[in-house]
């Protein structure tokens, strides 16, 4: 018998994330919170059960949730929901796309709550922290690490032993040459090319 597991948050990740679940056959989803839809819509045939504050009770027979808010500029709401979460109990899984390719030696150095989509690429000698999104197609080479809540948008490539800081958005088809560090609280825009170490907090929207 499969696990149950609940999602937090209903928009356009989520219904990333459904799929992936869908595919894996590893969880049967027992509904999506969120408190910007109204109860008892769909999101991919699933149910919004409702907001929050009904996730205490939910714990009373799921174990397992996972966040599905996706890039909204800032990583605070997926860092407050994961906090709430652990408070609560819950255990976050990694959840990888069936046709995501990751290498062996990274399964057991990937932090809770990651996901991982189709067509994302992990190659060996790769850590990767809590809460961060490898999106569809990204390509990660050897030896990168990457850090708490980062987002990886389509299409991105790490060249080897790159570093991300925690917090940070790697906008789509962005391209990171190797052994740059990226620092923490940054943003690097879609289709930028970053060649150069970034302190943290800083923004690339033109390639440097």
């Amino acid at each position: 018998m499969k696990n149950k597991i609940i999602l937090i948050g209903g928009g356009g990740h989520c219904k990333v994330v459904i799929d992936a679940i869908d595919l894996s056959g590893k969880f049967d989803i027992y509904g999506i919170v969120d408190p910007a839809l109204k109860k008892d819509s769909k999101v991919l045939g699933v149910t919004v059960i409702g907001k929050d504050d009904i996730l205490p009770d939910i714990f009373k027979k799921v174990k397992y949730a996972f966040i599905t808010v996706g890039s909204i500029g800032n990583c605070e709401i997926r860092k407050k929901i994961y906090s709430n979460l652990n408070k609560i109990g819950f255990k976050l899984p990694v959840i990888a796309h069936p046709k995501s390719v990751i290498a062996k030696d990274v399964i057991a150095n990937i932090g809770e709550g990651t996901f991982i989509a189709a067509g994302a690429i992990v190659n060996p000698g790769i850590v990767i922290g809590k809460n961060a999104i490898i999106n569809t197609k990204a390509s990660v080479d050897h030896d990168c690490t990457i850090g708490d809540f980062v987002h990886i948008a389509p299409g991105v490539t790490l060249s080897g032993v790159v570093k991300v800081g925690n917090e940070t958005h790697i906008g789509t088809g962005a391209n990171i040459i190797q052994c740059v560090a990226i620092g923490k609280n940054c943003i690097i825009g879609a289709g930028i090319t970053v060649r150069k170490d970034m302190k943290n907090g800083k923004k690339n929207i033109h390639n440097s």
